[in-house]
């Protein structure tokens, strides 16, 4: 219980400052949509440009977060050693890329169909290339048990991006799409000063700044993380990049423009998932050798679901309110809300199964899965995004995420079994289905106010057994400990 309470703890700090930044992120969002017309398409190329960035960001990093805190927590390993070594490949490898950009920027650029704006591509991709490098500092900050600068920083980036996007596009009356990324550049460079103290643990506390030895094991470790990765962020992305090509009509960006600010509120869930994995991740690397470790794994899954699930209700059910977060002419992409946090649902556990492979060092597994996911995704995306537009993206998302999700438990409980509540969580889920299934009805058949009454009722339906079927109980045991 002490482990669950630190866990909850480390999630809580992390994950204020992921939903509070993402929360003021999403302060972007209206100001690029009432700025940039749906039509214009150019918050189609903000989305398209972002999804080639979090594609490159896992290549850039190829797997070396999690390798680091697996190495840095092995006995006869020198934590200090893993962190400069990671430190160093990561710095080369992104000041390497950087070099490719600007030789290769003008084929790159008419690949990507912006030959008349190759600055949309090198600004975004060495922003992204210094975002890689600081990847290794932040988990730096998470491996000595931080959270309090890590959430700081993460804060720090949000709020100088914000203040900047403002004084353009509001106080300037600014319209041209590409400052967007010339603001990501100079606040992603600015939060890299902020790491001087981490850099130095890493560049000049003493000992190598490159042990090839521990090089080739960590990259044996991180090849297959790094297959994962791919395939993981394709199941996120890969819609984005592939519906310009795949998209019949003249005006893909657009489309895809009302796409991306729809599925931005159905993100929360991404916040939730991201929090998560900050604390659990050296959580579970930390408690590998607990006796009890798979009991408080199986714990942890349940919270998870439940957490997501009332999240999802609370999205779904106020979405006529939410809605006012993104301009009024992208909100007929709003039908893909629930699928999109449906699939993010999906997602966050696949992530919460994944940990099995990672402790028995089998990372392969990972790939498999995720490249299943992926080649759903794909195949959805090409063969229905011609008919049915973005529509098919985000049932391409939810069909790729539960392929993912259930091989992995399906191999995993054969590899290293864990007890699941099933029955607790097959529960939670038929009522959140039942529950969403009520939510629509009011939206069709009622107005306004009367809609927000019913759907509040129907929300805390679900809280209420949350409280009787787990939060009563752990009260109860609480107290009996303490007696």
């Amino acid at each position: 219980m002490a482990n669950l309470k630190s866990l909850a703890k480390d999630t809580a700090i992390y994950g204020l400052s992921s939903i509070i930044g993402r929360f003021l992120n999403y302060l972007l969002v209206p100001i690029y949509t009432a700025k940039i017309s749906a039509a214009s398409g150019g918050y189609g190329v903000i989305t398209n440009m972002y999804a080639y960035t979090a594609l490159l960001l896992v290549v850039l990093t190829y797997g070396m977060e999690t390798t680091f805190f697996r190495y840095a927590n092995k006995t006869e390993e020198n934590p200090q050693t893993v962190y400069s070594t990671v430190l160093s490949m990561v710095g080369i490898t992104s000041l390497t890329f950087i070099a490719l950009v600007f030789i290769f920027i003008n084929p790159l650029s008419n690949l990507m169909g912006y030959a008349d704006h190759p600055s949309y591509v090198w600004v975004m991709f060495v922003t992204i290339a210094i975002d890689a490098f600081q990847c290794i500092p932040f988990a730096y900050l998470r491996y000595k048990k931080r959270p309090v600068k890590f959430a700081a920083l993460k804060l720090l980036f949000i709020a100088l991006s914000i203040a900047l996007n403002i004084v353009y596009y509001i106080i300037l009356g600014g319209t041209e799409v590409g400052y967007a990324f010339y603001i990501n550049l100079v606040c992603t460079a600015s939060i890299t000063l902020c790491f001087w103290k981490e850099l130095r643990d890493g560049f000049f506390a003493g000992g190598k700044l490159l042990d090839a030895q521990l090089v080739k094991r960590m990259l044996a470790y991180s090849w297959p993380i790094l297959v994962l990765g791919i395939a993981g962020i394709l199941n996120q992305t890969a819609d984005k990049i592939l519906f310009p090509y795949i998209y019949k009509g003249s005006d893909a960006h657009t489309q895809l423009g009302i796409y991306g600010a729809a599925s931005k509120i159905a993100m929360i869930m991404a916040m939730i998932t991201q929090a998560f994995r900050y604390a659990y991740e050296p959580f579970v690397f930390g408690k590998s050798k607990d006796k009890d470790n798979k009991e408080t794994y199986a714990k942890a899954m349940k919270y998870f679901v439940i957490f997501t699930l009332f999240a999802f209700l609370l999205v779904v059910g106020y979405l006529d309110i939410i809605r006012h977060i993104i301009g009024r002419d992208y909100w007929d992409g709003l039908k893909v809300v629930p699928i999109v946090m449906a699939a993010e649902i999906m997602m966050g556990i696949y992530f919460n199964l994944s940990f099995w492979y990672k402790l028995i060092d089998k990372t392969i597994w990972g790939a498999y899965f995720s490249g299943a996911g992926c080649a759903v995704l794909i195949a959805v995306n090409i063969i229905f995004v011609p008919r049915y537009g973005y529509m098919a993206c985000a049932w391409a998302g939810f069909a790729g995420y539960a392929t993912a999700m259930v091989l992995s438990y399906i191999v995993g409980q054969k590899k290293y079994p864990i007890a699941y509540p099933l029955t607790s969580i097959v529960t939670y889920t038929i009522l959140a289905t039942v529950l969403f299934a009520g939510i629509t009805l009011a939206n069709e058949h009622l107005e306004t106010i009367p809609a927000l009454g019913v759907k509040t009722l129907l929300i805390a339906v679900f809280g209420l057994y949350i409280y009787k079927a787990d939060i009563s109980k752990m009260l109860r045991k609480h107290q009996t400990i303490n007696k």
